[in-house]
């Protein structure tokens, strides 16, 4: 829905963010959000504070996309404020995230799939059936199908629709779980302790916000930017925090918050309660076929960006090849897919995949967003020219970084295996810059 300038109207942007950020981790992370909040007033906060983050980083991220219209991804940012090797690193960073997020989400609907068959399937069995999907969907892709818009507007309707159907789980009162009490419960624990438990929790709560940055691409599609971007974002985020903290008490109170910590897919038993076995395979089929339209977007997506960087030559001229026949980016295709695949075979587990991302996405979302400040410099002609123009500034996107270095931080001390890794991805990648960019002086002399 556009207006008659080809502008987005208000509703449309609206839209537009709640698509953006909806995915698929709502129906797996808050289980992996309980098992690490001390108590539900963290687990709850969790989920607020991470809501009020996303809604900062998305008035951020327009902003940004206001001052520099972008296409293609909001990467293309770190090109202008940071140098070429801190540019190159972190949108390979980012590639690699996308590659670890897509093998998070099938580990989520291979465990789906699995509840429909007997048998005791463990985190192997899902990593190969994640392989699987990933290796189907490849050799499509490599086929030069694609999937069509209208696929993906289906799969939006399905993700609210299975949402709303647990948020209506909240009017059966009767089978309502009983909260138990724990020791961690009833012993008082310090600030200290709330406060790194809200940390770690955050981790997967950040995952399911996530693709709010993505309004950079819009800053310059919509109507009246000054007024209807921050209504548009303010309105799409409290319609996601609403829907999230009504899934999350739907959770809460029908599966037990004690339970919920052991509880991996924790929406199929909100629908075995209320509908049945039947319900439930029913919800899982849906469920599943949503993670492979997922699969399948950034299958065909993040290639494409391996093309672009393989063009302007930021990466090898081989990631630019196309086939001839079917006009598919072979080379860059097949890489990303091994990527996906090499991260399932060492990750296995969602959480170790879970862990991995967000500490990548934790340097892609610090040095994205304050590029705000270098804009707001470099762009100052801008002003009052009818761009979009955040207040509260510089409040809001110090906010947003903080969080991200609070959210990397509890992941180090966490998980440090995950955070030595990411590091040692970012230095590789930089490394790998120099290593291209001596070769082309020595051929270029």
């Amino acid at each position: 829905m556009k207006t008659t300038n080809n502008k987005l109207n208000l509703f449309s942007f609206t839209m537009i963010v709640v698509g953006l950020v909806i995915g698929m981790g709502i129906f797996r992370t808050a289980a992996t959000s309980a098992k690490d909040a001390l108590d539900p007033t963290v687990y709850f906060s969790a989920w607020l504070i991470g809501g009020l983050v996303a809604l900062c980083g998305a008035l951020t991220y327009a902003e940004i996309g206001s001052r520099f219209p972008v296409t293609g991804g909001y990467y293309k940012v770190f090109a202008q404020a940071y140098h070429p090797s801190i540019a190159f690193a972190i949108n390979c960073l980012i590639l690699v995230s996308n590659a670890a997020s897509l093998s998070g989400v099938a580990l989520i609907g291979s465990g789906y799939l699995l509840k429909l068959f007997p048998g005791d399937w463990n985190d192997t069995h899902k990593a190969l059936l994640s392989c699987v999907a990933i290796l189907i969907f490849y050799l499509i892709n490599l086929r030069g199908l694609k999937l069509s818009s209208m696929a993906q507007n289906i799969l939006m309707i399905i993700k609210i629709g299975m949402i709303l159907v647990l948020i209506a789980a909240l009017f059966f009162p009767d089978q309502y779980a009983v909260q138990e009490t724990t020791a961690t419960a009833t012993t008082s624990f310090s600030t200290i302790d709330w406060i790194k438990s809200l940390g770690v929790s955050l981790i997967a709560v950040s995952f399911t916000y996530g693709g709010y940055q993505q309004t950079i691409n819009f800053g310059n599609e919509v109507q009246n930017p000054t007024k209807n971007i921050p209504r548009g974002i303010f309105m799409g985020i409290a319609i996601i925090i609403g829907l999230y903290l009504l899934v999350n008490m739907s959770y809460y109170n029908l599966v037990g918050f004690n339970q919920m910590k052991g509880e991996r897919e924790i929406a199929y038993v909100v629908i075995d309660k209320i509908f049945g076995t039947t319900g439930a395979t029913v919800f899982s089929a849906f469920l599943f076929l949503g993670v492979l339209a997922y699969v399948n977007g950034l299958l065909m997506s993040n290639p494409r960006v391996m093309y672009a960087m393989g063009d302007d030559g930021s990466l090898p001229k081989i990631f630019a090849k196309q086939n001839e026949k079917t006009n598919v980016l072979t080379f860059s295709l097949t890489v990303f897919a091994a990527i996906c695949i090499v991260i399932l075979f060492f990750a296995q587990e969602f959480e170790k995949i879970l862990s991995f991302t967000i500490f990548l996405d934790c340097f892609g979302m610090i040095l994205s967003s304050a590029t705000i400040f270098w804009f707001r410099k470099k762009t100052k002609h801008l002003d009052g020219t009818g761009i979009y123009k955040m207040k509260l500034f510089p409040i809001m996107p110090l906010i947003f970084m903080a969080a991200y270095v609070f959210v990397g931080t509890s992941i180090a001390i966490d998980d440090p295996s995950a955070a030595l890794t990411g590091v040692a991805v970012l230095a590789g990648f930089v490394l790998i810059y120099f290593i291209l960019h001596r070769k082309k002086k020595t051929v270029n002399l």
